[in-house]
């Protein structure tokens, strides 16, 4: 069965902070837009529970900044495709050429805003503990451990703030790191006033057991050199994340897994634009990732103007 061929001005790929604030400017410039996403609308910030630091909002969740920016996006037309998974891009075509399991899409310009996944945690028994005791989804699966005990892996912001989410239903909670805070000292301070929490810094997790369902870990004093085991029901995972761009690593260069893009979110390739987390860039933000799909988006209309006007002497 042959796949039908649809045309449009701009097509996204990710629907994150930087994918939909990029289809609400592209569709404010009266562009047909559609917005592929293999995976659930918000990438990685809909998991966020408490976000204090994005402009105009004292405090809001991830789902509700997500679900207002679809809103807004799908109000000026942009279409949303949820879990048609890309197989085939052709960027340097003209149009640009996108395949995905159901359709063809042609495109004169394409902004890349995939983000990111999480790291798996990398030891032998992940795989059989995975949605049995080791979860990377404090959202998804945190009810789950009402009054039981819980250890967040990890550092960074994602992972404290996982931490002071999972407090909530947790009896006791471990807050586990290899090395120093990276997050924000505000969520550090939180994590460390509630009496459920127990902080170790410098340790390592090196070994999961359990029957049918993850029920202690091991974990090493890396000064000291202590192994002990802690029972727990449940891990959750925030030990980073890895870029979605395997898709384009034959027809863009990438750095360390990201596009090289400018500023101006321009890569190599022109009517190919890379935005939010995907493109090489030291900040990495809600506030830089809505920036980045504002001006991908706002030059992408400039480049197809452009295309439009050639065509038509």
């Amino acid at each position: 069965m042959k796949k039908p061929i649809l045309q449009k001005d701009v097509i996204i790929i990710g629907a994150g902070m930087a994918g939909l604030t990029a289809a609400l400017y592209a569709s404010r410039l009266q562009l047909s837009v559609l917005v592929l996403e293999n995976g659930i609308v918000g990438g990685q910030i809909a998991n966020a529970t408490n976000i204090e630091n994005y402009p105009g909002f004292l405090q809001v969740s991830g789902k509700e900044l997500i679900e207002t920016l679809t809103q807004q996006a799908e109000h000026f037309g942009a279409i949303l495709d949820e879990f048609d998974t890309i197989e085939r891009v052709s960027l340097k075509e003209t149009p640009k050429i996108i395949e995905t399991a159901d359709h063809i899409y042609k495109a004169s310009a394409v902004i890349i805003a995939s983000g990111m996944n999480r790291r798996r945690l990398p030891l032998p028994e992940e795989r059989r503990y995975a949605s049995r005791g080791v979860h990377y989804c404090e959202l998804c699966d945190g009810q789950r451990y009402q009054d039981k005990t819980v250890a967040v892996i990890g550092g960074g912001n994602a992972a404290v703030d996982a931490a002071n989410f999972l407090t909530k239903y947790a009896r006791k909670l471990y807050l586990i790191h290899r090395s120093t805070f990276r997050a924000d000292e505000v969520s550090v301070q939180r994590l460390r006033d509630n009496p459920k929490a127990e902080i170790l810094l410098g340790t390592e997790v090196q070994a999961l057991h359990g029957e049918s369902w993850l029920s202690s870990i091991d974990v090493c004093d890396k000064a000291s050199g202590e192994t002990r085991s802690l029972a727990v029901d449940g891990i959750f995972v925030n030990i980073g994340v890895v870029p979605n761009t395997e898709l384009f690593a034959q027809e863009l260069p990438l750095a360390e897994g990201r596009i090289r893009a400018g500023e101006d979110c321009r890569t190599d390739i022109p009517g190919v634009f890379a935005a939010g987390d995907v493109r090489e860039k030291e900040i990495r933000q809600l506030t830089t990732a809505a920036a980045d799909g504002t001006t991908a988006a706002l030059l992408a209309g400039k480049y197809i103007e452009q295309i439009k006007r050639a065509n038509s002497r």
